[in-house]
């Protein structure tokens, strides 16, 4: 598919008042919307049902709104998907769209989405970012920098523009295409944590997407002071880029781990699923890189860590990329280390290589950054005072 060529740009002097993209208010900050134009609060939940359950984005379909309001809407709001770049299908089932997430359709910052369907479950990775500062050593996205944060729109857009395209191909698990929403793609949420808490909201709310707290699932690299702010506003589950049981092989794979170290982040661990129901725990995900960090003694390290926490591992052979410096190891390798922790007690899984063919993997995602800086950890904003920031135009 052709890349999109961007619109002239209109001038100052032309350009209309900035209109509300509704996708980027949960349903309080809607609700406040309509009240601050004079209308009811329940008109919120009218529009989200209109937008989420039956993917209408034309306020004139909105058929129970009163005509005056359908005719006043489309100046002051707009319901705006990205806009697709290039698709791409894989062998195996997977998806991967890249997305111009501005109106402009700038060239050169586009993010990438990947849709992985499997026999009892549709997973959608969404990015948080364009891009990602936290440069990880074995991560293709890190390597790009970073631009800029998504919006709390440009996230839930990815959402609804695979829920309508995949419904309007008959891909459906029960009364939705997508059963599971995972932020495992760009960048790292919890680093646009004002952004990302409202979406996750909206993915929430029955007149949202109405998925299970169980099947929304916020990946982080280690954001201390954000994974606990995360547990006391919304209840998702968590997973952890650990990818190594030690302080100094983190500190070389994943930098944040020199502002958090692991004694740090497991304390984190702990209270982000104390007090939760029985079954609660906390996936740990670790790329297993050759002759790095997937030796018996690392996997021995890896039980002292994690014996005696509710714990899930997920082990991911590393994908490669062009520059990268490290290796996927051999199967027989992978399976060593998988048996040495299963002998341990320790729930693990080996996850299946998706859509490497079209460099849709885990690692793999780079989609287009004009980094802004190659801005290292400790530049991450990571203050936790104050409230989340309402989103734009409420």
């Amino acid at each position: 598919m052709s890349d999109v060529v961007s619109e002239p740009r209109q001038s100052r002097a032309t350009r209309r008042p900035a209109r509300v993209n509704l996708f980027g208010l949960d349903r309080e900050a809607m609700a406040s919307f309509f009240k601050r134009h004079g209308e009811s609060a329940f008109r919120a939940k009218q529009v989200m049902q209109w937008i989420y359950a039956r993917g209408v984005t034309d306020f004139s379909e909105m058929t129970d709104l009163s005509k005056k309001l359908r005719e006043r809407l489309p100046e002051i709001a707009e319901i705006c998907p990205p806009t697709r770049i290039r698709e791409q299908s894989s062998r195996d089932g997977t998806r991967k769209w890249l997305l111009a997430v501005t109106q402009d359709l700038d060239p050169d910052n586009a993010i990438e989405a990947v849709y992985i369907p499997e026999a009892d479950r549709a997973t959608l990775c969404i990015s948080s970012q364009i891009g990602c500062a936290l440069d990880c050593s074995f991560c293709a996205t890190g390597k790009q920098g970073l631009n800029r944060n998504l919006t709390t729109a440009e996230i839930i857009g990815q959402v609804w523009m695979a829920e309508h395209d995949l419904r309007a191909q008959g891909a459906v698990h029960g009364t939705r295409a997508l059963t599971n929403i995972v932020f495992m793609g760009m960048g790292e949420p919890l680093a646009n944590y004002r952004e990302v808490i409202p979406a996750i909201r909206i993915l929430l709310d029955d007149y949202g997407f109405g998925l299970s707290k169980r099947r929304v699932t916020v990946s982080t690299s280690g954001l201390v002071p954000f994974m606990d702010r995360l547990r006391e506003e919304v209840d998702v589950a968590l997973a952890v880029s650990l990818h190594a049981p030690n302080d100094d092989l983190r500190d070389e794979l994943v930098p944040i781990n020199r502002k958090y170290p692991l004694s740090e982040l497991m304390s984190a661990c702990d209270r982000y699923i104390e007090g939760k129901e029985r079954r609660a725990h906390v996936v740990y995900e670790y790329v297993l890189l050759a002759g790095v960090n997937d030796q018996p003694e690392h996997a021995r390290e890896l039980v002292r860590l994690l014996g005696n926490r509710p714990a899930k591992i997920n082990l991911i052979p590393f994908n490669p990329f062009e520059g990268s410096g490290y290796d996927r190891p051999a199967e027989s390798v992978i399976r060593a280390f998988q048996d040495l922790l299963h002998a341990r007690g320790l729930r693990t899984t080996v996850r299946r290589t998706r859509g490497d063919d079209i460099d849709a993997a885990c690692g793999q995602l780079v989609g287009r950054v004009a980094s802004r800086q190659k801005r290292h950890f400790r530049d991450v904003p990571i203050r936790v005072e104050g409230a989340a920031k309402p989103a734009s135009g409420v």
